[in-house]
């Protein structure tokens, strides 16, 4: 299929382009951008898409979440990380089907499409069923099989387990890559952790894990390991590339340390807030030369997948804690949602910003008739500050419209039913 994106105010996040241009048109064939500029014409296009008074701009990528998760929007509330999961989460997944994570899996996709999000980073089990939602809806998703345990035989089973998953599925869909997801340090011992970055080393791949998440995280590490976690990082992970989840619990001596691995953050303010766990120090970070890309966490605790709530709890919050105004200029916070996270996945030659070349995911934002974005006096604080999810109306992901004007592809109301039905169950 070939598309014409025309008239569009484009964000394109490049290096090599202004950033922001004027009446710029977007020509894509297949899967991939073709061209940018003004006044392109081609009389082979299928589909023209007017964005006249319309934002451009690179999807969001969020660079941590647990996908099935959506059922558990607003379950719980006023627990802290430890009581959440052991009291309230836990024993609900315990509970769950195949087919409940499919459909769960569905609506977080659908979330995803409809508040502009084309790429995902998530950590669950039972993977098989979020991949066939995912190529169902047809987002960018990377996953993994969560890998946990405190003893050998129960992590090489699960490793086993995603090494299937690795062989059944990995370079057969272009918009599926996989990574090696470890829970954390505070729920598998060392010998386990060592089993688990064996098996990245072997794959090649990347590992994500939640890091630093709260104090009491810390400390349960401090007690399994006698030692810190930056040791234990420095210990066990060198050299190795690593998503590390929330990092809310570092020092700047941490964090100076940190910029020695090869290693991105993904910052979940909304989760972090809401489980009591504290402010991530993101801004020490990036001045230590850190990529920092945004997460959402899965909905019960993050709340929903919308990037552009998480963007303003990112800038807002950082200038708050260091009592600093400067701090966060809304085109970096653009950079974390954008390229930034697309680097954290080790895609950031396939996505992260409109380029020629790179994969077509694209959303149009409409903030003409947006109340709170009037009048326009900065494009980029209002995005960052005043837009919302809501405010995207077109999606594509690898070139294919996923919605347009604000109607997507999918039979929705069937998806919210049986999501219902399933955490009615459960609870």
């Amino acid at each position: 299929m070939k598309i014409l994106i025309k008239n569009a105010t484009l964000i394109s996040m490049s290096e090599k382009r202004k950033k922001i241009e004027e009446n710029m048109d977007i020509k894509i064939e297949g899967n991939q951008i073709v061209g940018i500029g003004q006044n392109l014409n081609d009389s082979t296009v299928t589909k023209i898409i007017d964005a006249t008074n319309k934002v451009v701009m690179p999807g969001l990528v969020n660079t941590h979440s647990h996908v099935p998760m959506s059922i558990f929007r607003e379950t719980v509330d006023g627990y802290a990380l430890q009581d959440w999961l052991n009291k309230k989460i836990w024993p609900m997944e315990d509970k769950l089907t195949k087919e409940d994570i499919y459909y769960a899996s569905l609506l977080t996709f659908l979330e995803m499409v409809k508040t502009g999000t084309t790429t995902i980073n998530d950590m669950y089990f039972m993977t098989e069923e979020i991949l066939r939602a995912a190529n169902n809806i047809k987002v960018r998703l990377q996953t993994s099989r969560t890998l946990t345990g405190q003893n050998s035989a129960e992590m090489q089973q699960r490793i086993e387990e995603l090494n299937c998953l690795l062989e059944n599925n990995m370079g057969k869909q272009q918009r599926i890559t996989f990574n090696i997801g470890i829970h954390g340090l505070y729920t598998s011992n060392r010998e386990c952790i060592q089993q688990c970055v064996a098996f990245a080393k072997e794959k090649n791949l990347p590992i994500h894990i939640h890091f630093c998440e709260n104090k009491q995280e810390v400390e349960d590490i401090k007690t399994l390991y006698h030692t810190s976690p930056i040791e234990v990082l420095e210990q066990e992970f060198s050299f190795q590339k690593l998503i590390l989840a929330h990092c809310v619990c570092l020092t700047n001596e941490d964090i100076a340390k940190l910029k020695n691995f090869k290693v991105s953050i993904s910052h979940c303010p909304i989760s972090n807030l809401k489980l009591g766990c504290g402010i991530a120090p993101i801004a020490e970070m990036l001045a230590q030369g850190i990529n920092v890309s945004l997460g959402t966490d899965g909905q019960g605790s993050g709340c929903n997948l919308d990037l552009f709530e998480t963007m303003k709890y990112t800038a807002l919050l950082q200038k708050g804690i260091q009592q600093n105004a400067k701090l966060l200029p809304a085109y970096e916070i653009l950079k974390m949602a954008t390229i930034n996270g697309a680097k954290a996945l080790s895609l950031e030659k396939e996505i992260g910003s409109i380029e020629e070349g790179k994969k077509a995911d694209i959303i149009l934002l409409d903030l003409s008739n947006s109340v709170v974005a009037k009048p326009l006096n900065d494009l980029f604080s209002t995005i960052v500050y005043n837009a919302k999810g809501t405010n995207v109306v077109t999606t594509l992901i690898d070139g294919e419209i996923l919605m347009e004007n604000r109607k997507t592809l999918y039979e929705e109301a069937p998806i919210f039913e049986q999501c219902q039905k399933i955490i009615k169950r459960i609870q």
